[in-house]
């Protein structure tokens, strides 16, 4: 079995190396570490060009344009993905690898969160899923793109990452992915999420609810998933109308019209 490790990047070279290393630490050797920059402003190139690497360049086009740039160059069997912010633990690859020879196609593992050198403690709703759960994760996606390892075939029965979606694709992608399959959880901390070390994306986007709506609405006529695309729109509108948005207010009434 042939495990590519694909890392999208955008201006973190001071951070990267911490992410590429941790691979290159594991006790399970990959096929390949691929790293794809997204049209880095940085110098991020210079940085990491002296690693063991792939390394592939392309204009900025997001993340979601990055990680399918990255599948669509490997043949390996099985994808694992890896935030150039995030890190694994050493046995990560080797105990989650295991889970694909035994048949499952789609996994993930439990993470550790860390803001400001602080391991953040996680509620009970963060909980990570595991088995059939596409409902479960229709509100918001507990399932985190460092954590994943998906076997390749996948992605040719879903399709590739959304690349109109902004932010939250990791969210669209992985219940189209639990469609057609459950996934498997590894309940072990083996990935380590770093937060607030710069301007994330999750900061950055004001109302992230829009688009995980328009990632729902792939999925209807499913009942429950209208229903939870109405409860979003709701309190979309109520922070809306309290800020006068008019872009936002727009979006809903479209999205209405669909229903």
């Amino acid at each position: 079995m042939k495990i590519s490790v694909i890392i999208p990047t955008y201006n973190r070279k001071n951070l990267i190396k911490r992410a590429i290393e941790s691979v290159l630490s594991q006790t399970l050797k990959p096929h390949e570490i691929i790293v794809v920059d997204d049209g880095s402003t940085d110098d991020t190139y210079n940085a990491i060009k002296d690693y063991p690497i792939k390394i592939i360049s392309q204009n900025n086009q997001g993340v979601s344009s990055a990680r399918n740039r990255g599948i669509k160059s490997t043949n390996a069997d099985v994808i694992a993905f890896l935030d150039s912010d995030d890190v694994w633990l050493p046995n990560k690859l080797e105990l989650q690898s295991k889970l694909h020879i035994q048949g499952y196609p789609f996994t993930h593992t439990q993470e550790i969160w860390i803001r400001d050198n602080k391991i953040l403690k996680q509620k009970k709703w963060h909980q990570k899923p595991d088995g059939d759960c596409f409902y479960e994760n229709i509100s918001f996606c507990k399932i985190a793109p460092s954590t994943v390892m998906i076997n390749k075939t996948l992605f040719e029965q879903v399709g590739y990452f959304d690349e109109s979606l902004e932010v939250c694709e990791d969210f669209d992608m992985w219940l189209r992915v639990l469609k057609i399959t459950p996934i498997k959880l590894l309940k072990q901390d083996l990935t380590i999420k770093y937060a607030g070390e710069y301007e994330q994306l999750s900061f950055k986007y004001f109302a992230m609810d829009r688009f995980r709506i328009k990632a729902l609405l792939k999925h209807l006529p499913d009942k429950r998933v209208q229903k939870e695309i109405e409860n979003k729109l709701y309190i979309l509108q109520k922070g809306a109308k309290k800020y006068q948005n008019r872009e936002i207010l727009e979006f809903i009434e479209a999205v209405k019209e669909v229903l």
